[in-house]
């Protein structure tokens, strides 16, 4: 257990581990499976779910239905340990691929299933007769931006990890960026 020790006997690691606990919870994921999350991808060498629920403090069975969750995110993974047949679990560690990952999960859970249900929507509002023409424009442009967001999404799943890094780095400077390549002078 001294591993594990190692990263929970640490202030800064506790901290980080509470931090990004709550961060999941607000953002719509078990506190208990964001905080598994974080103690695997602080630590550096494989865990198994006993130790996991000793080193924070949370029952067996909830450790069990996290790890089961994070596999299915694809943000943990099951290794095997020479001499021991336990389950034992790894977090991916590269930030960029964790982010796109969550990314992917979180499209394919939420935004897919309302593009989805948009889609339905407006092809119901188009047969429709006394519909408000204010209410099927506004559906069809909501329509077109999830449209937009779900290519832009595809798009960047193609672009070079270094240059989609150097990209994000660039921030606003990509509007001057496409101003010159359009022939117009930025403000």
């Amino acid at each position: 257990m001294t591993e594990i020790n190692d990263i929970t006997n640490s202030n800064a690691a506790n901290q980080f581990i509470l931090y990004w606990g709550d961060m999941g919870n607000q953002w719509g994921v078990n506190r208990s499976v964001a905080q598994i999350h974080a103690l695997l991808y602080l630590s550096s060498k494989p865990l198994n779910a006993e130790q996991i629920a000793e080193s924070l403090g949370i029952a067996r069975s909830n450790v069990s239905n996290s790890l089961k969750e994070l596999v299915g995110w694809r943000l943990i993974r099951r290794v095997p340990v020479p001499g021991d047949r336990r389950e034992h679990y790894e977090a991916e560690v590269d930030v960029w691929e964790m982010g796109i990952r969550i990314a992917q999960g979180r499209k394919e859970r939420e935004i897919d299933p309302a593009t989805q249900a948009l889609r339905a929507c407006v092809a119901q509002a188009q047969t429709e007769s006394g519909l408000d023409p204010t209410a099927l424009r506004r559906m069809q442009d909501m329509q077109e931006f999830l449209a937009t967001a779900d290519t832009w999404f595809r798009d960047m799943l193609t672009v070079p990890r270094p240059k989609l890094v150097m990209l994000m780095k660039l921030g606003t400077k990509v509007v001057s960026l496409l101003n010159l390549a359009g022939g117009k002078k930025s403000k």
